[in-house]
């Protein structure tokens, strides 16, 4: 049930090359993508009414794991003028006797922010202070931009028994539909979090396996060209929003391959409107900020071709 030997063999190799973390194969889950092993962390780890902080905007599964372990969500806004950075001083304010986890992607979906290593030993050292997990999504690790680096707080000293990281092969390799990522914690927390992954999947798929071994074991030249093309992309997305500034203002992404500009026009208020409109009357896609606790803002993904993204700007142009 926790995947093939020797896929978790190179996935120990991979977690000590990039993510300067010490594992062990019997310290790896390979589950159904991340958003499985998200979701048997979340329901190992809290028992009904605790309290679980989602630093918002956040990716709005995350949330709703929590809701369906019968706990308590806590929603604590980051600060959108400074790159949506985390509030430590509201974190922390928001921890009570029944606070059990923290739980955050980094770089995050949907803002496109990386927290820093400054950030992320706060928290450390909030979670150590008050006896909490640190639930991670990292799924986007690769793709940080304008020399930003990606930190995987499962690596900080003294964080080793108190961190689940997950991670995916689908952003990595381009293989969305093959459902296939992997979960790494400590011995005590990774045989609590196979006891929910069983019920939830058994096992992932043995064919995706073999594929995430292949991915690892091969070339990794995609990583550097998805890399570079969501870097110009981004680049040409910001370029766009510039042209449409009476619409929208944004945090320019250091991550990831999404945004979250901010609506500046009265409409904007009801983001589900907003982006229902869009769709309907210029045939162009976004995510309403609300589905990730971030009124008033729209997703856009740059993990298109420039031709794309100039088709749908140039659809709101002529719109606005």
């Amino acid at each position: 049930p926790t995947g093939l030997c020797e896929l978790r063999e190179e996935i120990v190799k991979k977690l000590k090359t990039f993510n300067n973390i010490e594992a062990s194969p019997d310290e790896i889950i390979v589950t159904v993508g991340a958003i499985e092993g998200l979701a048997a962390a979340i329901i190992a780890v809290i028992n009904p009414g605790d309290e679980v902080i989602v630093p918002v905007p956040g990716y709005s599964s995350h949330i709703r794991q929590v809701v369906i372990a019968c706990g308590e969500p806590v929603c604590v806004p980051t600060i959108e003028e400074k790159g949506f950075s985390l509030d430590i001083e509201k974190i922390n304010n928001a921890i009570t006797d029944k606070t059990k986890a923290i739980m955050f992607s980094d770089p995050n979906n949907p803002t496109g922010s990386v927290y820093s290593r400054d950030e992320l030993e706060a928290i450390a050292e909030l979670a150590c202070k008050n006896n909490l997990i640190v639930i991670t999504d990292e799924a986007y690790e690769y793709f940080t931009f304008d020399g930003h680096k990606h930190h995987s707080i499962a690596s900080f000293e003294g964080m080793e028994k108190r961190v689940i990281s997950s991670f995916t092969f689908t952003k990595s390799y381009a293989m969305t539909g093959w459902r296939i990522g992997y979960v790494h914690a400590s011995k005590e927390l990774i045989t609590q979090v196979t006891k929910t992954h069983i019920p939830l999947a058994i096992c992932a798929p043995v064919v995706s396996q073999y594929a995430a071994l292949g991915a690892l074991r091969g070339p990794q030249g995609c990583i550097n060209d998805f890399h570079q093309h969501y870097a110009t992309t981004r680049d040409l997305m910001c370029k766009r929003l510039d042209g449409l500034a009476h619409i929208f203002e944004y945090q320019k992404p250091k991550g990831a391959y999404l945004m979250f500009p901010k609506i500046k026009v009265a409409q904007g208020k009801d983001s589900l409107t907003f982006a229902k409109r869009l769709l309907k009357e210029t045939h162009v896609s976004t995510t309403p900020g609300i589905a990730f606790r971030g009124e008033s803002h729209l997703r856009m993904s740059f993990c298109v071709p420039e031709e794309t993204i100039n088709k749908a700007f140039d659809r709101m142009k002529d719109y606005f």
